[in-house]
């Protein structure tokens, strides 16, 4: 069985790992534009509508755009914007976050591909949430530090540059990144999540960390039972694994350059204070690689195909 594929912004970052995963499979047929089509909304209406697959790799509006512009029913559609991640009508792309899930996006005409934070944040809390472990009403708050290369072509050309920025940056400050109402919805929160991200100077790469005051819940956790649960939800993952909490550092480069996802508890037994932790590439299993993983499973195909554990 051959696939077409259609990548509707295939020249951003995101876009092009998407393509170096694809290429070379004997079973996707990819269609291009070329540079002076690319843009012109009468061949890109045409290839939207001519494809068994379109990957959006789009700005927001852009994606919205390009989801009006389809107009055939059998086209099925990956966006990897935020445009559509807490959308009616469409479903979540992260085949291990719930029992079904991956079932669903097989099924699914619309797919919407989870932020790089979400992804991380979402593995470490959604099954804790799920398990009761964690209260649906409690004040979360995630700390996570990104590669540039999250910030596409115009930040990574600002790090790459004479000046590059510094080292590090805070930003979000004001409490209203983009990703918030995602984490929020799909963890199954009563309130939005703390979000506090950075980017750091290194091409790619990413840690994710949510504190948890263990010993302050009803059920009072253990990092034992937080670790088990986690395992079981896991268990049968060959893209999410979870680590032993022995080590002494966790560093941003830990998955980069894979499509995996790890995750960790650490903390102080003694005290009841958690530390949960995932590393995961924000251009892997955070971008790219969640993308070919949801068009795999979506048209039947081996779920690892073009993806690097």
């Amino acid at each position: 069985m051959s696939i077409s594929v259609f990548i509707d912004g295939a020249h951003g970052t995101t876009g092009l790992e998407i393509r170096e995963r694809l290429a070379g499979r004997s079973e996707i047929s990819l269609i291009s534009l070329d540079e002076a089509r690319r843009k012109d909304p009468v061949a890109r209406g045409e290839a939207l509508n001519d494809s068994d697959f379109v990957i959006l790799c789009l700005p927001d509006d852009a994606a919205r755009e390009a989801v009006s512009l389809i107009d055939n029913d059998r086209i099925r559609v990956i966006d990897a914007s935020t445009a559509f991640r807490t959308a009616d009508g469409w479903t979540y792309g992260f085949p291990e976050l719930e029992p079904g899930q991956a079932a669903a996006i097989a099924e699914a005409k619309r797919v919407s591909n989870p932020g790089c934070y979400p992804t991380g944040f979402l593995a470490l809390v959604r099954p804790l949430v799920r398990a009761g472990l964690v209260p649906v009403d409690w004040a979360i708050s995630v700390n996570a530090v990104s590669g540039y290369s999250g910030g596409g072509k115009a930040m990574i050309a600002d790090y790459e540059g004479v000046n590059p920025p510094p080292a590090a940056r805070a930003y979000a400050l004001g409490l209203a990144h983009k990703h918030v109402p995602e984490m929020q919805k799909h963890a199954r929160l009563e309130h939005p999540p703390i979000f506090m991200p950075s980017v750091v100077n290194t091409y790619r790469g990413m840690i994710v960390e949510v504190p948890l005051a263990l010993h302050m819940f009803t059920r009072r956790p253990t990092l034992a039972v937080c670790e088990s649960t986690l395992r079981e939800a896991y268990a049968d993952s060959a893209l999410i694994r979870v680590a032993d909490a022995d080590a002494a550092a966790v560093c941003i480069e830990d998955d980069a350059g894979t499509d995996r996802l790890t995750v960790r508890v650490c903390g102080n037994a003694a005290t009841g204070q958690a530390r949960l932790i995932a590393t995961l590439d924000n251009l892997g299993k955070g971008a790219a690689g969640a993308a070919v993983q949801s068009l795999n499973i979506m048209a039947g195909l081996d779920p690892l195909a073009g993806l690097t554990l």
